[in-house]
C-alpha cells in the first residue's frame, strides 16, 4: 500500500515536471529555518519518498529517483524504500555519487533542476548550483515549490500558542541577551541581523512553543536592529500577555509571511545574515548590504549560565529517578514475557511524566531489541514491534523535556545471557565512553580533536561507528544543539566551560545487535597555569551503566575507578528519592567492581 502511494505521488510530480519543463526535483529534509526536526508542513521529502528518517535528500527525475541519507538510517531507509522506485545512496561511503554527480550521470547534460529556495541555505544553494553547472551545465530553479501544486492535503502551518519561559529557569533576561547580540552585531560591522533558527529565536526572547515535535520552539523569524526587533509569526499564536511582554523589550509582532516584504523594504543598512543558516530566498530578498558572517547566538546559547546548569542538575536527577524505576521494573517484569519494544517505551515515558516539570519527550525513543539495536535511529512501529526475550541486548536511547532542562541518555541492557562477541563489543564501547570522560583538554580545543579518544579502543579492534560521538544539548530546547560537536569530520567550533555535550560511542552489527552508551556531560574548568586553561568533563546524567555484560578483564584500573566513582555519585544522588525494592535495585546496580 505504501509503495503504491509513493508511486502515485511520483507520477503527479512527474506530470508537473513535464508541464513546467523541469528535469529534476530535489527535496531536502529541512524547512525555511534549517531545522533538523520540522513541522509536518515541511516534511516534503518524507511525503514524496516514504522515508521518515530525520536526515535525507530525495531527488527525482522523469525516469529515476534516489535518496541520500547517512549511516544512522542505512538499514531503515533500505527497508522503507523497498518497492518505491527509489535507489538508496549511502552518504560518506566510497563509490556513492554526490547529488550533482548523480544528476549529471542520469541526465547527461543540460536541463532545469528545481529546489525550493526556502528550504535550502544560501551557501548550500550556491554550492549546489556551482556543482550542477560543472557536472552538466544545469540551471538551478529556486523560485517555486512543486509540492504546492501536488500535495493537495498538505498540513497547514501550526498555530500553537507561544508561552513565556520564566527567568527562574532561563537565568538571563531578554534585555541582557539582546544587548549582547547587538554588541556582537556592532563588532561584526552590522546594523541589523536576521535570525531564522527557531531555537535561537526561542532562546533570545525567552519564549517557548510546541510547533515542532519534541522541540519546544515555534515557527517564526526575528529581525533585530540597534533599537528594536520584529518577531514575524502567526499573530494568533501571541496572546496579550506575550505581546505585552515583547513590547517591554521593543519587540513588535508581525505576520509570519511579512518577513520577505520587510527585507525588500530595507535598503540603507548593513544586515548580518549567516549564509550557512538563512535560506537562499530570504538571503537574496533584501537590498541591504549583506554582512555574511556566522550568527553570534548559537555560541552564546551553548554556554550555559549558572541557573541553567542548576536546572540541568535537577532535571537529570528527576530523569535518573524515572530511569532507575524503569530498569528495576524491567528486570522484574522480564520473566513474564509480555513486554515489547513499544510497551517499554510507553512505560518509561509514563514514569518520566510522573516527574515534576515534565513537558514531554525530547526525541522519539529508540528501543531496539536484538537485531533492531543495530539500526542506529530505530523507532518501533506496530509493524516492526517485537517482544523482548530473556537473552541478548536491548539498546534504549531516550530523553525528556523538563521546564528546567533537557535530557538525553542511552543505555544498552543485558536482558539475559549474552554472547562473548556481544560482551566484548559492549566492553570496548564502554572503554571508549569512559576514556572520553577522563580526558583533560585545553580551553578552545574543538570536538574533532577529542573524537579519537572515544574511538581508540574500538579502532584497535578494527571497529568503528559512522555517527558523531557527541552533540550539544539545549536548556529546555532542542536536544541537538550546536555549534560544537564531537565527531570525526572537522568541526572547528571551540569547546568552553559551561557547554553541554553528549558522549555516545557505539558499535552496530547489522542483523545481530547494537551497543551504545551515552551520558550528557558538562564541560567544567580543570586547571590554569603558564600553559593556559584546561577543561574536563562532568557527567550530568544519573543512571547506572549495566555491569552484567562487562568483561572486566578489558578495563584498566583507571577505567574501573571511573566506573566506581560514577556509580557512587549516581547512588548518592538518586537513593534519597527511592525506597524498598527500587532502592535495593539501585544499590546493587551501582555496586563497587
Amino acid at each position: 500500500m505504501k509503495e503504491n502511494v509513493v508511486t502515485q505521488r511520483l507520477e503527479a510530480l512527474r506530470a508537473w515536471m513535464l508541464e513546467e519543463k523541469v528535469d529534476a526535483c530535489i527535496f531536502p529534509s529541512t524547512d525555511p529555518h534549517n531545522g533538523e526536526y520540522v513541522p509536518d508542513h515541511w516534511k516534503g521529502r518524507e511525503w514524496i519518498s516514504g522515508f521518515d528518517g530525520s536526515a535525507g535528500t530525495a531527488v527525482v527525475t522523469l525516469q529515476e529517483a534516489a535518496l541520500w541519507t547517512d549511516s544512522r538510517y542505512f538499514i531503515a531507509a533500505s527497508e522503507q524504500l523497498a518497492g518505491s522506485g527509489y535507489v538508496l545512496m549511502k552518504e560518506r561511503l566510497e563509490g556513492t555519487p554526490s547529488i550533482a554527480e548523480w544528476i549529471g550521470d542520469t541526465l547527461k547534460i543540460g536541463g532545469r533542476v528545481c529546489v525550493d529556495g526556502m528550504v535550502l541555505t544560501a551557501n548550500d544553494a550556491v554550492g549546489l548550483e556551482a556543482e550542477l553547472r560543472e557536472k552538466g551545465d544545469f540551471t538551478l530553479v529556486t523560485d517555486t515549490d512543486p509540492l504546492d501544486a501536488i500535495w493537495t492535503d498538505r498540513p497547514p502551518l501550526p498555530e500553537n500558542p507561544i508561552v513565556i519561559h520564566p527567568l527562574e529557569y532561563a537565568g538571563e533576561g531578554t534585555d541582557s541577551k539582546l544587548l549582547r547580540i547587538r554588541q556582537a552585531m556592532k563588532q561584526s560591522g552590522a546594523d541589523a541581523m536576521l535570525v531564522t533558527s527557531l531555537d535561537d529565536i526561542a532562546w533570545t526572547l525567552n519564549l517557548r512553543g510546541s510547533d515542532v515535535h519534541c522541540n519546544p520552539v515555534f515557527v517564526a523569524y526575528l529581525l533585530i536592529d540597534s533599537q528594536g526587533a520584529v518577531l514575524f509569526t502567526n499573530q494568533k499564536k501571541v496572546d496579550s500577555t506575550v505581546e505585552d511582554y515583547l513590547h517591554g523589550f521593543d519587540v513588535e509582532v508581525e505576520g509570519y509571511d511579512h518577513v520577505a516584504y520587510r527585507l525588500r523594504m530595507m535598503s540603507h543598512c548593513r544586515l548580518l545574515m549567516d549564509p550557512n543558516v538563512v535560506n537562499y530566498t530570504l538571503y537574496h530578498a533584501t537590498r541591504c548590504q549583506v554582512v555574511a558572517k556566522t550568527s553570534p547566538i548559537p555560541t552564546m546559547k551553548s554556554v550555559k549560565n549558572e541557573v541553567e546548569i542548576a536546572g540541568y542538575r535537577r532535571a537529570m536527577e528527576r530523569d535518573g529517578v524515572a530511569m532507575v524505576k524503569f530498569l528495576c521494573w524491567l528486570e522484574k517484569t522480564m520473566p513474564g514475557g509480555r513486554e515489547t519494544e513499544i510497551s517499554i517505551d510507553r512505560k518509561l515515558t509514563g514514569l518520566r511524566a510522573e516527574q515534576d516539570l515534565f513537558r514531554g519527550i525530547s526525541f522519539d525513543t529508540i528501543a531496539g531489541y536484538g537485531y533492531h539495536g543495530a539500526i542506529v535511529h530505530y523507532e518501533a512501529t506496530e509493524a516492526t514491534d517485537i517482544p523482548l526475550q530473556q537473552k541478548g541486548l536491548l539498546l534504549l536511547d531516550s530523553g525528556a523535556q523538563y521546564l528546567d532542562g533537557t535530557t538525553d541518555i542511552t543505555r544498552t541492557i543485558a536482558l539475559g545471557p549474552v554472547s562473548e562477541r556481544q560482551r566484548r563489543v559492549y566492553t570496548l564501547v564502554l572503554k571508549g565512553h569512559i576514556r572520553l570522560q577522563l580526558l583533560k583538554f585545553p580551553d578552545g580545543a574543538c570536538g574533532s580533536q577529542l573524537d579519537a579518544v572515544a574511538r581508540s579502543p574500538l579502532w584497535k579492534e578494527g571497529l568503528n561507528f559512522l555517527h558523531g560521538t557527541g552533540h550539544g544539548v539545549g536548556s529546555y530546547l532542542n536536544v541537538h544543539e550546536g555549534p560544537h560537536q564531537i565527531r570525526m569530520e572537522w568541526k572547528p567550533a571551540p569547546l568552553h566551560a559551561g557547554m553541554t555535550v553528549t558522549d555516545e560511542p557505539g558499535i552496530y552489527v547489522e542483523g545481530d545487535f547494537g551497543v551504545r552508551i551515552e551520558n550528557t556531560l558538562l564541560i567544567t574548568p580543570y586547571m590554569e597555569n603558564q600553559f593556559g586553561r584546561f577543561l574536563q568533563f562532568e557527567p550530568l546524567t544519573l543512571c547506572p551503566i549495566d555491569l552484567a555484560p562487562v568483561d572486566f578483564s578489558l578495563l584498566d584500573e583507571e577505567e574501573k575507578d571511573w566506573l566506581n566513582s560514577y556509580h557512587k555519585m549516581v547512588c548518592d544522588r538518586i537513593a534519597p528519592h527511592l525506597e524498598g525494592e527500587e532502592l535495593e535495585w539501585l544499590k546493587n546496580a551501582t555496586r563497587k567492581v
